[in-house]
């Protein structure tokens, strides 16, 4: 498990392109037949990919960073599968997440092992996990279940649709939020006009991009802005204090995770277009 520590507000202003990448931008994801983990000093968030081919891949605690018997002992986990068809065995319970699909994992689930369908075309899960201080239920919902909110317009090359998976009105949780946009064909624009969030830190995992597409992700202080060049399943980070906004050079999908002080999906502090530099 790699530990990341995020720049601060002051910090992050005189970093380089590289520095910024070092610190915000997870490049490193799906990678065959592994898991990959990252623990984040952000409201003490794990961000993480799971691949499994011809073998299960079991999630399983680390001693040095978690100090945990088992990886759900005191957190919940909500995962997205972005690839072909997989199965996610909880305890006894076997969840079969097909592209799109998402899982709830609660607090005090002990074993959790990862497979594919066919390992030819594997499964490319995706989790994020936060502290919890009580148990919620495991739970399957698929795309067609997730709340739908759609947003933006032609004319401002920002129509998406919204899908709310784990929320206060979806499957129940502690403090994740989580959920994905897609982006409409003709859209470039997420996000904008941005926000940040003073009580909630939040995550976007960028997919469903071509090889040669990428996405400039913006972030930093409404009036000192940074951006980063994005990438096919590469994550970036936000702090509280950082607007989070993107446009790509084609349509594109985003999965956004939040942990924090609340749940409410509109608690936010919009950012005036005339106050952006």
């Amino acid at each position: 498990m790699e530990v990341r520590y995020t720049a601060d507000q002051v910090r992050y202003k005189t970093m380089t392109t590289t520095e910024l990448r070092q610190s915000f931008l997870l490049e490193n994801l799906f990678q065959p037949g592994r898991i990959d983990l990252i623990y984040s000093d952000l409201d003490r968030a794990i961000v993480g990919s799971a691949v499994p081919l011809d073998k299960e891949l079991s999630l399983e605690a680390t001693k040095k960073e978690m100090a945990a018997a088992y990886f759900a002992e005191r957190r919940e986990i909500g995962v997205f599968n972005i690839g072909a068809a997989g199965v996610i065995k909880v305890n006894d319970k076997s969840f079969e997440l097909n592209n799109r699909d998402g899982l709830y994992i609660g607090q005090g689930s002990r074993t959790i092992i990862f497979s594919s369908k066919n390992n030819r075309q594997p499964a490319q899960f995706y989790l994020q996990s936060y502290p919890a201080h009580m148990a919620y239920p495991t739970t399957l919902i698929r795309m067609a279940d997730a709340n739908q909110v759609h947003a933006g317009s032609p004319e401002e090359a920002n129509k998406r649709t919204i899908y709310q998976y784990i929320h206060v009105h979806g499957a129940q949780s502690c403090q994740l939020v989580m959920g994905y946009t897609q982006l409409q064909v003709g859209s470039i624009w997420n996000t904008m006009s941005t926000h940040t969030h003073q009580r909630r830190t939040e995550i976007y995992l960028y997919f469903d991009l071509d090889n040669q597409d990428i996405v400039f992700h913006f972030l930093g202080e409404p009036d000192e802005t940074r951006h980063l060049v994005v990438r096919n399943g590469q994550a970036v980070m936000s702090p509280s204090w950082s607007i989070h906004s993107g446009v790509g050079t084609r349509k594109y999908a985003f999965i956004w995770g939040m942990g924090g002080e609340n749940q409410e999906f509109t608690d936010m502090d919009a950012v005036a277009m005339d106050k952006l530099k």
